[in-house]
């Protein structure tokens, strides 16, 4: 069978290395057009993927001499209404991200309006495709890609012939876009968008994904049929696209996900368990119950031929698997541990039951949190603890002339707050302080206490914005800090790269950096285990180690996520469109964990976490 994707892929599983890939692709352009003489016509797109792109060519500019004055730029698209200066304007977010740092003539720079009256939208679009003529059409267009295949805001159902116009927004799309609007009601019905002809009209195309979330869509764009409900399918037809994915978005491509039916592959070890066990779920057997035909059929003859016999690669395989899992009898004793946890809440989401298993063998744990999680508390709940200091007050349990002025300033606050603003400081800081009690609440459920929590508060995450500051040097040496005052032999980190809002991402960022600080040697590193969040859990294909729980252990689990009451019922940003709470996730994860050895006919446990060493 013939690779069936249809457009080329160039995977690269490092974020900086794929965002300097693309931007030294643009730069190239930018010289080899100023070379000759001519301007160079930039298609943008906003979001968090393109940011570490546009953050490189601000690199390029101010170290490397790359000048944009020949440079004439047309963005995708923009909510409707939007005020130019609005928080979550696209407009804005390309000055700060971009064009405020770099010498583009603010002439060339295009961006649709969100902020013209609606009977004024339509001779709008028609102007804008027509600077798009007079520039001489886009020579490279940026495109993200949204859960529903939309390029810009052609969401499914946009025909392949359709222009810039206003449109109105999928719900899907309005929910990926609630986190930044906190709540989905507050999010923009309607958008302008440059239309899936004018894209296509662009010489070139490049279109990044990264993450788990991305894959399914990724597949679908690149493998599937051409179809108008997903606008990305019709990228088949444009000449020269191509798709740059991190290892993530990739997985469910056929050329990553089963290469040995695209090609002839070198059997190592770790490829060897992938395919037996995706053959063991495609055929339904237990691994030891594999045959010569399965694999005949299933395009693994050469795998067979490697070991001879079906009974050999199957006990090769199944010992394998059972070798991954580790009871509490093969866990750590005695040693010093840090437990990073990005959010307040995700050391016991991810690892609850390694906490209490690594408390139990008389370990020296820290949990430290790198973030205040401040962001995702209700306004609801600050006014509920306000009103307890207010009651506290009066019921001359705290001081009412400390008690007043703070009520009365957050109450006045809240009361005026526009959706997605930035909050008051002391609101900030009265949703930190729940954030923590609550993790503190956490831990003490697994046997730890408040002397075993250590707050990071790390700078990046200090915006008071859903998006994000970059990893920098203050955030790395606040990690570094605490290594050194630990010295863990054992660093447990976050590491899913399905985080919808990438903190996951950014926070090991930082610990990998402290890492590399403070250990040049790698022989003399601590170990570091990654946990997933709570979008998804390690394949057991992936996972170095399997963790059973017992249904006691899931349950006092459960119980430590429940002390997190402000991200219960209802979190802010609960992650994609799953609509179950957190420890729902949990449990039906831990537990399909543990069923799927089962089915692969290794022992039979309750519940199971995973995790990867580095």
């Amino acid at each position: 069978m013939s690779d069936p994707a249809r457009i080329p892929v160039v995977r690269i599983d490092e974020p900086d290395a794929l965002a300097l890939t693309v931007a030294s692709r643009i730069a190239r352009l930018i010289r080899e057009h100023a070379a000759a003489g001519l301007p160079t016509v930039l298609g943008l797109a906003t979001g968090s993927t393109p940011v570490g792109v546009y953050r490189e060519l601000v690199r390029m500019h101010r170290e490397e001499g790359l000048s944009f004055r020949s440079v004439e730029t047309f963005n995708l698209d923009e909510y409707f209404p939007m005020d130019p200066g609005n928080l979550h304007s696209y407009h804005r977010f390309m000055w700060e991200n971009l064009f405020g740092e770099i010498d583009i003539d603010p002439a060339k720079v295009h961006i649709p309006r969100g902020d013209l009256p609606r009977d004024a939208i339509a001779q709008y679009a028609e102007e804008y495709e027509a600077a798009i003529a007079r520039a001489g059409g886009i020579d490279l267009q940026i495109l993200g890609i949204g859960k529903t295949g939309h390029i810009g805001f052609n969401e499914p159902g946009s025909g392949f012939g359709t222009r810039t116009r206003l449109v109105t927004l999928d719900t899907v799309t309005r929910k990926d876009a609630a986190a930044d609007f906190f709540g989905e009601e507050n999010v923009p019905r309607e958008a302008v968008t440059m239309g899936v002809a004018t894209i296509l009209d662009a010489r070139e195309i490049v279109i990044l994904a990264t993450g788990e979330h991305k894959a399914g869509i990724v597949r679908r764009a690149v493998e599937g049929e051409v179809d108008v409900a997903v606008a990305a399918t019709v990228l088949q037809r444009h000449p020269s696209t191509t798709f740059y994915v991190d290892g993530a978005a990739a997985a469910e491509l056929t050329r990553y996900a089963t290469p040995w039916i695209v090609e002839e592959v070198e059997w190592t070890p770790e490829l060897a368990v992938q395919a037996v066990v995706w053959l063991a779920r495609r055929t339904g057997k237990a691994i030891l119950k594999l045959t010569g035909s399965d694999y005949a059929e299933h395009h693994l003859s050469a795998l067979l031929a490697q070991h001879g016999a079906a009974g050999a690669i199957n006990g090769i395989v199944f010992n394998a698997l059972g070798a991954k899992i580790r009871g509490r009898s093969k866990l750590p004793r005695g040693a010093r541990i840090v437990c990073f946890s990005p959010h307040p809440d995700d050391d016991v989401i991810s690892m609850g039951g390694m906490l209490r298993k690594l408390v139990e063998n008389g370990n020296e744990i820290v949990v430290a949190y790198q973030t205040s999680g401040n962001i995702a508390v209700f306004d609801h709940d600050v006014r509920r603890y306000v009103d307890l200091l207010e009651r506290l007050a009066r019921e001359k349990l705290l001081d009412v002339a400390s008690v007043s002025p703070l009520a009365g300033r957050v109450r006045a606050f809240l009361a005026r707050k526009s959706p997605g603003e930035v909050d008051l400081e002391e609101v900030q800081d009265l949703k930190r302080l729940i954030r923590e009690a609550e993790a503190v609440s956490g831990i003490e459920t697994l046997g730890l206490s408040a002397a075993n929590a250590r707050f990071l508060d790390l700078p990046f995450y200090q915006t008071g914005k859903v998006r994000k500051d970059p990893i920098g040097p203050a955030d790395v040496a606040i990690v570094r800090t605490l290594l050194e005052e630990v010295q863990p032999e054992i660093i447990f980190a976050a590491g899913d790269l399905s985080d919808p809002h990438g903190t996951h991402r950014m926070c090991l960022e930082a610990v990998e950096g402290a890492i590399a600080d403070l250990y040049p040697s790698a022989g003399a590193r601590p170990e570091l285990w990654l946990y997933r969040g709570a979008w998804q859990e390690w394949p057991v294909t992936e996972a170095t180690w399997l963790v059973p729980l017992s249904q006691e252990e899931l349950k006092l689990k459960i119980s430590a996520i429940f002390k997190h009451q402000s991200q219960k019922d209802a979190a802010p940003f609960p992650g994609g469109h799953d609509e179950r709470e957190f420890w729902q996730r949990v449990e039906a994860r831990n537990k399909e964990t543990a069923a799927l050895l089962d089915r692969l006919g290794l022992a039979e446990y309750f519940a199971m976490e995973a995790y990867v060493v580095k």
